[in-house]
């Protein structure tokens, strides 16, 4: 059964999708018109959210869709390997999953990531340290970034 449900976090409004069964998405989004009850799922999810935004550092345990290519899906591993509070250029995450050369599509992995904060691709910069790219925006990159290395 397909549920979305909503977060009001420090830095916007966060929807997170599930079937029932695995997370689908989990997106920055605008203020939703009504807010649903979440499905048992949603509500791991929402909760444990609301820990990482109370500076608590969970380990998001939740189910993910099984979906993207076996390329992707060994990007999304690495990233979920990286340390709360630290980056990993794109380049470091494409000798991480053996494929030192693949750094675009280490990239173009993360763009396409579904999972914002639970999958972190917030926490990969460009070779100079510089902040590139990020489905939410730079802005939300920036301050994901700031407010981990605060806690």
């Amino acid at each position: 059964m397909y549920s979305v449900c909503y977060l009001q976090s420090p830095c916007g409004w966060i929807a997170v999708e599930d079937d029932g069964n695995v997370l689908l998405s989990v997106h920055f989004t605008t203020q939703p018109a009504c807010l649903p009850s979440p499905s048992p799922l949603g509500q791991k999810a929402l909760c444990l959210l609301g820990e990482y935004f109370a500076g608590k550092r969970p380990v998001f345990n939740l189910p993910l869709a099984g979906r993207g290519t076996p390329f992707q899906q060994a990007v999304w591993r690495a990233l979920q390997a990286i340390p709360y509070g630290q980056t990993r250029t794109y380049g470091q995450v494409a000798a991480s999953i053996g494929r030192p050369k693949a750094v675009r599509a280490v990239g173009q992995a993360c763009h396409v990531n579904p999972w914002g904060i639970i999958v972190p691709c917030h926490r990969v910069v460009g070779a100079s340290g510089k902040l590139t790219g990020y489905a939410g925006g730079l802005s939300k990159k920036e301050w994901l970034l700031n407010w981990e290395n605060a806690r």
